[in-house]
Formats: C-alpha cells, sequence, structure tokens
C-alpha cells in the first residue's frame, strides 16, 4: 500500500477527538445537546423548545453553536465552554476501540490533538481513554482565536496558522476526521485528510448521518474504518 506520506518526511498527524478516538455519539453528543440547551434556556431566557431549535440552527450555519451564541447574543465563549462542558460521569461512559488505541500509540510521525472541543473536556477524554501522552500537543478551541475572532474547524485560515504553530508546511500534516466539511478545508490549504468511519456507521449526531460511507470524494485521500489502517498504510 502506498503510505500518505514519504518515508523521508516525517508526517505531523492532526487528529479529532469525538467520533474519530472514541464513540462520542455514545459518550459525550446527547449529554453535549441537554447541557447546550439548559445553557441557552437559562442563560437567554428563552423556551426549551426555542432553546433547542437555536442550537441547532447556530450549530448548522456557523459550524459550532458557541459561534452563533458569540455573534448574536454576546454570550462568552469561556463561560459557555466552562458550563456546557461540565457533564457528570462522562468518563464512565466512553468507548474507545482497544486495537486502534493500541494503533494509534505506535503510530510514527508526531501526533496533535485537533478539536472544536475545549481543552478540559479533550483532556478528560484522552485521559480516561489512557492516551493522553500519545499527543504531542492539543489544539483546543481555547487556541482557535485569531485577530480577535473565534475560527474553529472547518476555518481554513486556523488550519494554515495551525501549520505555522507546528513549524511544518501543510503539505506534511495529515487530518484525520470523520467530518468532510473540515476535511476539504484541510484539502484546500494542502493537508491530507482521512475519512475516519468506525464511528459514523450508528452515529446519531452530525453532520454525515445519513450519508453515504462508501463513496470517497476527492479532496479525501482515504476512508479508513479502522486507525489500524494508518499504520499499515492506505490507498490514497
Amino acid at each position: 500500500m502506498e503510505p500518505l506520506i514519504p518515508a523521508r518526511e516525517q508526517p505531523v498527524w492532526l487528529f479529532d477527538l469525538d467520533n474519530t478516538l472514541h464513540d462520542a455519539s455514545h459518550a459525550a453528543f446527547s449529554m453535549l445537546d441537554v447541557s447546550m440547551n439548559d445553557y441557552i434556556e437559562r442563560e437567554l431566557g428563552v423556551s426549551r423548545e426555542e432553546a433547542d431549535r437555536l442550537r441547532r440552527v447556530y450549530w448548522g450555519r456557523y459550524g459550532a453553536t458557541l459561534l452563533g451564541l458569540i455573534r448574536h447574543h454576546g454570550v462568552r465563549a469561556p463561560h459557555f465552554l466552562h458550563h456546557t462542558h461540565v457533564l457528570p460521569g462522562l468518563e464512565s461512559r466512553l468507548r474507545g476501540h482497544a486495537r486502534d488505541l493500541a494503533a494509534l500509540r505506535r503510530l510514527p510521525g508526531r501526533k496533535v490533538l485537533l478539536t472544536n472541543a475545549p481543552e478540559g473536556y479533550a483532556r478528560r477524554v484522552l485521559g480516561a481513554l489512557g492516551i493522553r501522552r500519545v499527543f504531542d500537543e492539543i489544539v483546543s478551541i481555547e487556541a482557535m482565536r485569531m485577530f480577535g475572532h473565534w475560527r474553529p474547524k472547518p476555518d481554513a485560515r486556523m488550519l494554515r496558522h495551525v501549520a505555522v504553530r507546528l513549524r511544518v508546511p501543510t503539505t506534511r500534516c495529515i487530518l484525520v476526521e470523520d467530518t468532510l466539511a473540515h476535511q476539504k478545508s484541510a484539502c484546500r490549504v494542502g493537508m491530507r485528510a482521512v475519512w475516519m468511519q468506525r464511528w459514523l456507521r450508528h452515529n446519531q449526531h452530525g453532520p454525515e448521518v445519513g450519508g453515504y460511507l462508501r463513496r470517497k470524494p476527492a479532496y479525501v485521500c482515504a476512508r479508513i474504518t479502522s486507525l489500524q489502517q494508518l499504520q499499515r498504510g492506505v490507498h490514497p
């Protein structure tokens, strides 16, 4: 199998977290939906139905509910991120794949977690999965602010900035993700993208629900159902 990057060049792996490294649909997403609805209902003084509508609308329009709340309601990001990610009992609900996580540890190259989630949540999940030390760096949503604006995935400007921060060309970066919109942006800036589908097959959350998982868009260099495939090499 042909490698994603020539062996003479050390790859920089950018891994998403939710529904890429663990089954977030089972562990976190339903809890987050409730938590965000609680927050919107309480802080904006709207009905439960309106809170749920706003969460969905802003997520669909901006790629993150937070961005809509900042733009239209003046919500403070740190306050929102803290109160919506308390998630009592999260660790007991986490579900990863043991062989995938073992393969991740053995994967050669620099490994960076790139997530739209807050850092505290990311560290909790990685710690519970036993893979915190696998990653050389965590780039969470708190680090995705440029020129006074929040720019989470799929913002292409932020992806370029991440490569600059890591001191590598974008062509050495491989984004492993479950969300196609993020991969499309990665391709635009010269990164390679791998579509991780293990947790999408029974996923009830996210933009790929109901999608045709056997297709491979032109901007995706590979589809995988296991992180073990990264270690073995995958067809571009």
